[in-house]
């Protein structure tokens, strides 16, 4: 297996360039199965999650063509309408794909998906939003049998919760339905708001991304165009954690500050010098960072729980003892043992996590437990002093294109050992 060998101490400075949103790029490949066209999906980072949701357009009859980070993708021809069980434990997010198939052959035959183990993701919106649309679903064995009779239907769909996966799901489906669909409480994130993007440009007519209330108008057709992913936000906050951590000094290219809205103010009252533009953001930490009072995850435009792990590393060597409490996943804390095992003090309770920082980690052989836990404790050996390993790399190549490699570009000192 292989393992990450970080020497720490290193000062971070330099310019990174942030690559397109994980989290963006995997809805919008299941959306180009409405065209039965040819898209051209740019900015799409080479990880494998991305791998897994280019194996199920190839496994329903879709060709993929890459040129360095543009996918071609052509879905004029689907030869089947099942998700094998291999491809959905993949990534969870792998459900997405569901809209779009029924909305397309008007059946679908998937198993439950995979992923992070990080508590209870149920895909319960999904499917109760989509029935709500009229399909009918059966459920046998570990799998969905799903099918409707003619067109889905606009409908009005309240969510219980702001679900980002499921109303994705929903304006894909919605897309191509007879008659308007409303999502009331959607998801508000900016991912949202770039699927919506590159539908309309496809010629569907949604209204309302990234705000509470989306409004879809179906159409009869929709057909390919060219679209760029936005910034993966995430990455962002997982350098400036970094920087902010090495205290060093980066700047981060083609990425937008205004996604991270609710992460920049938490650098600055940590004490770091943070400037942006429209397209950079330049981080300084000239000293040990100070503690952060509370860090509440929430629906965006809050915190966000993908950067929760990261902040609590940089936390965990602050100047005085921070909060934080976990309010979207209940199982999002595994990375506080490991994280303890480079001396960090980490108590956690619940949905909330006490981190008393101390002057500096040592190093020690710990492992990603999931994919942001992962970058979390890398994040935490670039502080430690000595060599620390890194294990559970497949986590982290989920969602990082050659980590390692842009952090050592940086100043890491970084070793990949198979």
């Amino acid at each position: 297996m292989s393992k990450y060998i970080i020497e720490g101490g290193h000062k971070l400075s330099g310019e990174v360039k942030v690559h397109g949103a994980k989290n963006s790029s995997l809805p919008l490949l299941a959306a180009t199965l409405l065209t039965a066209d040819i898209s051209a999906i740019e900015n799409c980072p080479q990880i494998t999650d991305l791998d897994a949701a280019k194996r199920i357009l190839q496994h329903l009859g879709c060709e993929i063509k890459q040129e360095g980070n543009t996918l071609i993708v052509d879905t004029s021809v689907i030869t089947c309408d099942d998700i094998p069980d291999e491809l959905m434990r993949e990534m969870r997010s792998s459900i997405v794909f569901l809209g779009a198939i029924v909305s397309r052959l008007h059946q679908c035959k998937i198993s439950f998906p995979g992923g992070c183990e990080l508590g209870a993701r149920p895909i319960d919106l999904h499917v109760s939003s989509l029935q709500q649309m009229g399909l009918k679903i059966e459920e046998q064995h570990g799998c969905l049998d799903c099918f409707i009779d003619g067109k889905l239907k606009g409908a009005n769909i309240a969510l219980s919760f702001p679900s980002v996966g499921a109303t994705e799901n929903i304006m894909i489906a919605a897309a191509l339905a007879d008659g308007e669909t409303t999502i009331t409480n959607a998801a508000r994130e900016p991912e949202i708001v770039d699927l919506a993007a590159y539908l309309n440009k496809c010629g569907a007519r949604i209204k309302g991304a990234g705000e509470s209330t989306i409004v879809i108008s179906g159409v009869e057709k929709l057909h390919g165009c060219t679209h760029r992913v936005i910034p993966d936000r995430i990455v962002a906050a997982t350098f400036m954690s970094a920087a902010a951590i090495t205290r060093g000094d980066i700047v981060l290219i083609d990425v937008n500050p205004r996604d991270l809205i609710s992460v920049i103010p938490i650098f600055e009252e940590m004490g770091c010098a943070v400037t942006t533009d429209s397209s950079h953001i330049y981080i300084r930490c000239d000293g040990r960072p100070k503690a952060v009072r509370t860090i509440r995850t929430m629906p965006y435009p809050g915190f966000p729980t993908d950067s929760q792990a990261l902040l609590m590393a940089v936390m965990s060597v602050a100047d005085g003892t921070s909060v934080f409490v976990e309010n979207i996943f209940e199982n999002r804390y595994k990375h506080a043992a490991e994280l303890a095992r480079l001396g960090a003090k980490i108590k956690v309770e619940g949905k909330v996590a006490i981190v008393e920082g101390i002057e500096q980690l040592l190093s020690a052989p710990v492992r990603a437990t999931d994919l942001r836990g992962g970058a979390a404790v890398i994040i935490g050996a670039l502080n430690a002093i000595g060599k620390t390993e890194v294990s559970g790399l497949a986590h982290i190549s989920r969602g990082y294109q050659n980590l390692h490699e842009t952090l050592n570009e940086l100043g890491a000192q970084i070793l990949l050992e198979d």
